[in-house]
């Protein structure tokens, strides 16, 4: 099996960047990490693809065109088909996303269109939400927009801070962007205007209830 080589992009922990590696650690998953980029030198993340012994730099540089430049010529080299956002704080270049399109893609922690932008946890805890959660989706030159790939709903809490739901969430992503990324390195992935079809998936058949005593008592 011919393997769909990653690229990632990361600016910090790399704590989704951990769950695709650990993913690819099985031969039968069907891609690979070819090659992390940060743009942050002392990027913890960046250690866990040395330990991986997956290649990895940084691109230092203010310029979002210059760090365009030199993320887009060492993907293409390492011949990677599909570049993942995992925790990368920069706007991309416009550029770059268009080169990219439909083969880019970024882990967002709320339910999006809710929540875009930065301390979306703490704006799901400010509007006072039930459920919460995270999503993958294809990226767009605005940003936190795209078709949407998956998504996983995590329930808030009452007794939560950000935190808390912040930690709930990243469980969540850890297990959603593996998904994802199988998804698209087997070809089931099909995008129709703003929507992302998934051949083989179902969706769940149970509606979530928070609080459940509510939906328990009947209302």
């Amino acid at each position: 099996m011919k393997r769909l080589k990653v690229g990632v992009l990361i600016s910090g922990r790399g704590s989704n960047l951990q769950a695709l590696i650990d993913a690819a650690a099985d031969p039968s998953y069907p891609a690979e990490i070819a090659l992390v980029i940060s743009n942050r030198p002392d990027a913890a993340g960046l250690k866990r693809a040395a330990r991986a012994g997956i290649a990895h730099l940084a691109i230092a540089h203010p310029s979002r065109e210059a760090f365009a430049a030199g993320a887009d010529a060492a993907l293409r080299e390492h011949g990677v088909g599909l570049v993942a956002l995992a925790g990368y704080m920069r706007i991309l270049d416009t550029g770059f996303v268009e080169a990219w399109q439909d083969r880019l893609v970024n882990i967002h922690p709320s339910l999006l269109p809710a929540f875009p932008g930065l301390h979306p946890q703490r704006q799901a805890l400010a509007a006072g939400v039930r459920f919460s959660g995270c999503t993958v989706h294809f990226v767009r030159v605005e940003v936190d927009t795209g078709p949407i790939i998956g998504q996983a709903v995590v329930p808030v809490l009452d007794d939560d801070d950000e935190e808390r739901l912040a930690a709930r969430i990243l469980d969540a992503e850890h297990r959603l962007y593996p998904l994802a990324v199988r998804l698209f390195a087997e070809g089931r992935l099909r995008i129709d205007g703003n929507r992302v079809m998934a051949a083989g998936s179902r969706p769940p058949e149970l509606p979530l209830f928070n609080p459940e005593a509510l939906a328990s008592a009947g209302g």
